[in-house]
């Protein structure tokens, strides 16, 4: 009976591990079929290591990209003043 449980324990970790490899190669295979090629996997590779961590301020980004996904993607910054979608104007994204 251990020996079932064991095999089945094994099988079910590797049908998740498979189905993972799966999905992310189909992600991949999505973002290079896009018009833009290499340059859209490199702009979807920089967007990966942005996260909404609290941050609001131009003061805080350390580039114009950084500040267009907080801008985009996390909520409260204070960046935009004159509301035009682009952030750090005075800073960045000049």
């Amino acid at each position: 009976m251990k020996k079932i449980i064991v095999v089945l324990a094994l099988l079910g970790i590797g049908q998740f591990l498979y189905q993972k490899y799966q999905t992310s190669n189909e992600v991949l295979s999505e973002v290079l079929s896009e018009q833009e090629g290499e340059s859209v996997l490199s702009e979807t590779l920089k967007d990966v290591n942005y996260t909404c961590d609290g941050r609001t301020h131009c003061s805080q980004m350390t580039s114009c990209e950084e500040a267009t996904f907080f801008l985009q993607n996390c909520p409260g910054t204070k960046m935009d003043g004159n509301q035009d979608g682009i952030p750090c104007e005075k800073q960045w994204c000049k």
